[in-house]
């Protein structure tokens, strides 16, 4: 009798060890599971905590406020070849590399109806009156080897040119003529994607490396 219940205390001591060992936790028998290991690996390490100065807080607290304000994406361009090489520089020497881009544009050839060029400011504010009594709108040249002149508009293939000129020779005009203002190229527009206070104010230097040519929102 001894003999046997000593055998059967045996065996409940080995079925509560591999309960305790979590051996049976295939059977459906277990002790409740209570270790996480992955919340050991998500505490913070305290040698690792970092006490900011009152001062750092606030330089901290101010890069936060200026990273949630509102930034407006602006544009330049176009720019030849020689203009974005020396824009490039500036930018290099300005801001930060992933806060520009340069993008290339195909440029079609244009064709302007054209007066000029005139020898003086006087004779060019005389000319541009005439066009305005005519009931007539000039463009902007986009052509500095045109200046001083007037575009009475542009065009992309030189034929339209050609037939605008002609319209405007029977109104009476007849002092104009079809020039090609730029040939077919490639150019170069700056873009900006988002600019805020801490960079608005970098923007000196680059509104002076574009040549007149001004920053507006992009398209």
């Amino acid at each position: 009798m001894l003999r046997l219940l000593a055998l059967a205390l045996l065996l409940l001591n080995g079925i509560y060890f591999a309960w305790g060992q979590g051996l049976l936790l295939g059977y459906g028998f277990g002790p409740t599971q209570q270790s996480e290991p992955q919340r050991i690996s998500q505490q913070i390490a305290p040698e690792a905590v970092t006490l900011l100065s009152a001062a750092e807080l606030a330089r901290v607290q101010e890069q936060i406020k200026a990273d949630q304000a509102p930034k407006e994406c602006l544009q330049a361009g176009p720019l030849d070849e020689d203009q974005s090489l020396a824009l490039r520089q500036t930018l290099r020497d300005t801001l930060p590399a992933d806060a520009w881009q340069m993008e290339p544009l195909h440029m079609t050839a244009r064709w302007i109806v054209y007066l000029g060029k005139y020898s003086n400011p006087e004779s060019l504010a005389k000319k541009r009156s005439e066009i305005a009594a005519m009931g007539l709108k000039t463009e902007s040249l986009d052509n500095p080897a045109l200046e001083p002149g007037l575009s009475l508009g542009g065009f992309d293939a030189k034929p339209d040119a050609d037939a605008a000129l002609l319209r405007l020779t029977a109104r009476g005009l007849h002092t104009a003529r079809v020039v090609q203002e730029r040939a077919e190229s490639t150019a170069y527009q700056l873009k900006l994607p988002a600019v805020g206070a801490a960079l608005s104010a970098k923007l000196g230097d680059v509104r002076s490396a574009l040549g007149g040519k001004p920053l507006r929102k992009c398209n």
